[in-house]
């Protein structure tokens, strides 16, 4: 029997981590519903288990991370399984309490990852993870062939913490950088110049800085494209807000980014 790692969940950014992950000559098959059109990718439940010890979740939402977990595919049941990497985006308190409801003897780590999907098909993801010592070390040369950066955040749990902080920023500088480019199209400026002058000044930020390479830098908002998963991103923040704080900034984030209307290409 040889041992594999299956990936679920195969869109824009499951498919290129499973496509890092083979290109590293790890034994790699994605599962999606949907995603078809590689010999790599199956929706059959059956070949997707076949000796798999390494299942690494990149579905959309909780509901998806459920269905995958415990429902229809219910994968967290695989006997040959050992291992869990959470790498969806969600409420750090979801993902702390699938650790009651997964067999002790399945190693949890949540690892959610950062870089849009340009960084996962050049196979320069930032990883935040969450885990025991010795059950991230057995991981990492999975994580090697996917990823770049790899920060160690604690305790299982403490990656997705620091993923949802790191991304209530991210949509801050979304917001505030599809705002001052509106605004300079109303004063007639070069888009281009300008995203020059930021990257190079004390407004630098990493959307701006890669926004001609950002696939959803022109994006409005839609339930299930990139803007409406950051929008999913702050709710998730939220949810791990501490008690008595003032969520009224983030909040308006949230508003301002599910607002977003698409933006035409402008030179």
């Amino acid at each position: 029997m040889r041992s594999r790692t299956g990936v679920a969940g195969c869109g824009r950014m499951g498919a290129p981590m499973l496509a890092a992950l083979r290109a590293a000559g790890l034994p790699a098959r994605g599962y999606d519903v949907l995603q078809m059109g590689s010999p790599h990718i199956t929706d059959d439940i059956a070949v997707f288990s076949e000796d798999l010890d390494t299942l690494i979740t990149v579905v959309r939402d909780i509901e998806q991370t459920e269905a995958v977990l415990f429902g229809e595919q219910n994968f967290a049941a695989i006997p040959t399984l050992i291992r869990i990497i959470i790498s969806s985006t969600l409420s750090p308190k979801y993902v702390k309490s699938l650790r009651t409801r997964i067999p002790s003897h399945i190693a949890l780590i949540d690892a959610p990852m950062s870089g849009a999907q340009i960084a996962a098909q050049e196979a320069r993801l930032s990883f935040m993870i969450g885990g025991d010592s010795a059950d991230i070390d057995g991981a990492m040369p999975l994580f090697h062939a996917m990823g770049k950066h790899f920060h160690r955040m604690g305790s299982y749990g403490a990656g997705m913490q620091a993923k949802v902080l790191n991304n209530l920023l991210a949509a801050s500088n979304t917001a505030m950088t599809r705002l001052i480019l509106d605004w300079a199209d109303a004063a007639d400026m070069d888009r281009s110049a300008l995203l020059d002058l930021i990257h190079t000044s004390s407004g630098q930020n990493w959307f701006a800085s890669g926004f001609n390479s950002i696939e959803f830098s022109r994006d409005g908002f839609a339930p299930d494209n990139t803007i409406g998963i950051l929008v999913k991103d702050v709710a998730s923040a939220l949810d791990a807000a501490p008690e008595g704080a003032d969520t009224s900034l983030p909040e308006i984030v949230q508003r301002t980014i599910a607002a977003l209307k698409p933006r035409e290409p402008k030179g």
